[in-house]
Formats: C-alpha cells, structure tokens, sequence
C-alpha cells in the first residue's frame, strides 16, 4: 500500500500526540480522515475544528458507511484494548490495520529521511529540525510530538521530498523506519514494561543505529555507546557548543563543526538538555547542506513546545512552568533549567506520575529528582494504558521522597492549593491529563494576582 492507494483513514485512538499528527497529514492531503477516541481534549478540539469527524463512544454504528472499501487504511494506538469493538470489526474483516510507526514507514518510504531518536530529546530535536528545515525552504513535511508554538500544530509543512520523523522506541516502533539520516540523543532505561531492563533497550538503539550505514549521518550524543558523528555541550566532540552564556533570558553560544567556527548563536529554549537538542538538529541541518545563515535564523526564530518547559506566566512576582517530563531524568533537566532560570527562588513541583510500571521501575529515581525541588506536592498515577499494580501509588511514591516538604493533593484542589502557595516558581510535571489543567491553572493564578 502506498499513499495514492489510501482514500480514507480511520484513526483508533485520534487524539494522541502521534496520532493527531498523522490525522492531521492526511486531511491535508485530501483523505477522508475519521477517529475514534476515549476522551475529549483540548487537541480532539482542534481536530474537530479542522473538519476531522471525531466521536467518543466505542460503536461501530459510528463508522462511516463508505468505509466500507479496500481503499480504507485503518491506524491503531498500542493503548487500545483488544476487546475494543470498533478495532474488532475491522479485524474480523481484514481491513489493513497499521500502527502508527508503520504508517510513517508508508508516508516515508519516497522520501529523503530523517529519524530522531532517543529515550528522551525526540521532540523537542524533531521540532527544531523541521523548522529550520521548513525556514529554510526545504520541501519537508515533520510530524512531531508536540504542538509547536511557531505554528500551533504537531505537523510542520506539508513537503512530498523531505520527511522528519520520531524514531519511537517505544514497542520497537522505531525499528519500522528506513532513515537515510538519524540521531540518537539517550539510551536511558525506559519501557521496562516492554524490554525487561536497561540492556535489552540499548540493543535496540543499536539495532536502530545500524539502519545507517554511513555513520557520518548518524549523530549521537556524547557518551552514548553507539558508533557515530558525536555532539555535544562543552566537551569535546565533532559538533560541540562551546562559550555558552546566557543574555537576557537566552542561550549565546558558538559552534565549532568539522569545517568551520560558528559564532553567536543565540537559542531561547532553557536547560542544557535543550541546547544539545538544538546541537543535533544543528548538525543534521549542517551535513544535510542548510546554510550556517539559515540554521542560525532557524534557532534563534524557534519559539518552542506546548508542554516542554512551557512558560504559562512570567512576571517579576510570578513564575508559572508546564512540562511534559515523566522520567526521573527528564524531570532532572526541569530542575537544572529553573535553578539556572530563577536561582535564588523558591519552587514548587507539581508531579503526576505517568503509569503504574514506570512509577514502580523508578520509584526511587523519582523521589530523588523530586527531592531537588523546595516542595512537592503529588497527584495519583495517571495508568493511560495499564490496570493498577497493588500497592504502587501516590503515596507508595510520597514516601521515598526524602524532602520533607511534600504532600499528596487530588485534582479537585490542585488549583486552590497552587493560588495559596507562597513559592513565587510554580512547575507541573506530568505526561498524563495533567496537561488538561493548565490552563484553568493558570486563569486561577491570574485572578488571584489581580485581587
């Protein structure tokens, strides 16, 4: 099956980051484009506005009849149980099913490439890659995991030559992809679920890095063990950042490549984290051909995530930061921004763990990187996917936090204990629905300011 061949798609579990991105192309294209999904949200909304027919009751009197064709590419979500009616009846007919990473086999098989991967970094790499990329006039179309807020979408462009992918680990997804040029920012344990430990996922990292077999297209974070060109922040590397100072509230930096010296970048992301991310994308863009010109107005342009250290309010009095991190070492990275941010204030963080394996596999890990903030206050586990495991919750996690400064709050009063809080440095953390209340966080914080 190729694009040509695919009249309409049906999306089962539409309002996933992923998975609204791909919903998104195909109604570009001119597909037919409809999805089922379990909850509405905030990017179901967006998709419905741009002309998606979407629907929240598993039923398969919800399908359209002319779907009922050969012509009709069905895209499921891992999430999705197999007890799920709707996916049953298009098994039961033998309707091409797909997931999404083989979907993005599908879209990029005639295209030049590149695959972003790494348990952590992929977004925030594939976001800045395909704006520059896109600024740049490339013919590119980028699917990414988060809204960027340059252009209010998770898809940038809508190239037919130039594809930009996340290269998902999760499942082995990644391993669907055919890159003709990569990078892999971290191999950290994750997914345990679905590897077993910590060994098993760098054999599939490598097995991801062996697809390139010209290892000058091959970018990998310094430190990691997988053959490549390596990139890194103030040590030695083939692509290495160096000067780095911060300016009125931004990083500038200079760039020493394998020909030449850049001079003054300047890049707005906070975290050190986020400037190796700019580095890959950085050094893609470079050996792909993109002009130092237009990589340094492609960086310094670039406006950021929705979720990704995602200023909500920034005021001298009131600071108030959404991130999507759910691992301890993304939540590390939080903490090393704000401190570099705001070091002489108090912050308060709040977390929601993202599934009960996760939470169990790094129980420890997390109360450490949550012990670094000056309070902490805990929602219950968000399972997404996953049934509850006995005696992993909330206060299984409260309870290995050593910072006495901690307590467990429900969703009910999160707003209400966030306008009492004395911290002048708010941050929540979270992959799970979390990110639903941001913003009647933020209209709370900000009718309290005014009164």
């Amino acid at each position: 099956m190729n694009v040509t061949q695919i009249h309409n798609v049906y999306f089962i579990g539409i309002g996933g980051i992923g998975m609204s991105a791909l919903a998104r192309y195909f109604n570009c294209i001119g597909k037919t484009v409809v999805g089922y999904d379990k909850t509405a949200t905030h990017l179901t909304d967006e998709l419905i506005a741009e002309g998606i027919a979407i629907h929240f009751e598993d039923n398969i009197a919800e399908i359209p009849s002319h779907f009922y064709t050969e012509n009709t590419l069905v895209v499921v979500t891992p999430a999705v149980p197999v007890t799920h009616s709707e996916w049953n009846y298009f098994v039961e007919r033998e309707y091409t099913i797909k997931k999404r990473a083989e979907v993005l086999g599908i879209i990029t098989q005639d295209t030049y490439t590149f695959a972003v991967a790494g348990t952590h970094g992929k977004t925030t790499t594939s976001a800045i890659l395909g704006h520059i990329l896109f600024e740049s006039g490339v013919d590119v179309t980028a699917f990414v995991g988060g809204i960027l807020e340059n252009y209010d979408s998770n898809l940038i462009g809508r190239g037919k030559t130039v594809t930009v992918v996340e290269a998902d680990e999760f499942d082995r997804s990644f391993l669907h992809l055919h890159p003709d040029m990569a990078c892999v920012t971290s191999t950290d344990a994750d997914h345990l679920d679905i590897y077993g430990d910590a060994l098993a996922i760098e054999a599939s990292f490598q097995e991801f890095a062996a697809k390139i077999e010209d290892k000058s297209n091959l970018f990998v974070a310094a430190g990691l063990p997988i053959e490549g060109t390596v990139v890194a922040v103030n040590q030695d590397a083939e692509y290495k950042a160096c000067h780095v100072r911060i300016e009125e509230g931004a990083y500038v930096f200079d760039v020493q490549t394998p020909t030449e010296l850049i001079r003054d970048l300047h890049f707005s992301l906070p975290g050190t984290h986020n400037l190796t991310n700019a580095m890959m994308a950085l050094a893609m863009a470079k050996k792909y051909g993109v002009s130092t010109a237009n990589i340094a107005r492609g960086l310094q342009s670039f406006r950021g995530i929705r979720r990704r250290f995602s200023f909500q309010i920034k005021t001298d009095d009131l600071v108030y930061v959404d991130d999507y991190a759910h691992h301890p070492t993304e939540i590390n990275a939080v903490h090393q921004a704000v401190r570099e941010l705001y070091p002489t204030k108090k912050v308060l963080a709040v977390f929601q763990p993202h599934l009960f394996s996760r939470t169990q596999d790094f129980g420890a890990d997390f109360a450490k990187s949550l012990s670094q903030f000056d309070r902490i206050l805990l929602l219950e586990i968000y399972p997404a996917r996953e049934l509850p495991i006995a005696g992993i919750n909330a206060q299984w996690l409260l309870d290995q936090i050593e910072n006495p400064n901690k307590s467990i709050v429900s969703k009910s009063d999160l707003v209400a204990e966030l306008c009492a809080a004395q911290e002048s440095v708010l941050v929540t953390i979270g992959a799970g629905d979390i990110g639903e209340m941001v913003k009647e966080i933020k209209t709370g914080l900000e009718q309290k300011s005014r009164t």
